[in-house]
């Protein structure tokens, strides 16, 4: 029986990339968040005294979470600057919040909505133009 070597022609490497590690492998199969969703404007903050060496099982992506997250950034920008989609980066967050490694702050909720009214005016306008 012939094996053949792991080189470019192997289905899991990639010249450019390096091995490819499919998303649900970094979330162990999660889709969803330890903790509830995450906004895409909502700011991550890592915790100063964050020490992801101590913490057992974490994936180098965790890692560098962290590190982007040294000063605020949005949830969105974090999916950007790693290249992953963008529920793999909430469900690693919500790994690293349910560790006390990092802390997320929402946006404001707006509590006031337009008038239904309104909403109609606008649209008849728009639709006179």
């Amino acid at each position: 029986m012939r094996t053949e070597s792991p080189g470019p022609q192997h289905e899991w490497l990639d010249d450019d990339a390096g091995p490819v590690v499919r998303p649900y492998t970094l979330t162990g199969g999660r889709v969803r968040p330890a903790v509830e969703g995450f906004d895409l404007v909502a700011f991550v903050l890592a915790d100063p005294g964050a020490d992801p060496d101590g913490h057992r099982g974490l994936h180098p992506e965790h890692r560098r979470l962290i590190e982007l997250a040294r000063r605020p950034v949005p949830v969105a920008e974090l999916a950007a600057r790693l290249d992953l989609a963008l529920g793999v980066v909430r469900v690693l967050l919500g790994d690293l919040l349910a560790g006390g490694l990092v802390s997320v702050h929402e946006p404001p909720r707006r509590t006031f909505l337009p008038d239904d009214n309104i909403l109609k005016a606008v649209v008849s306008g728009l639709r006179a133009l």
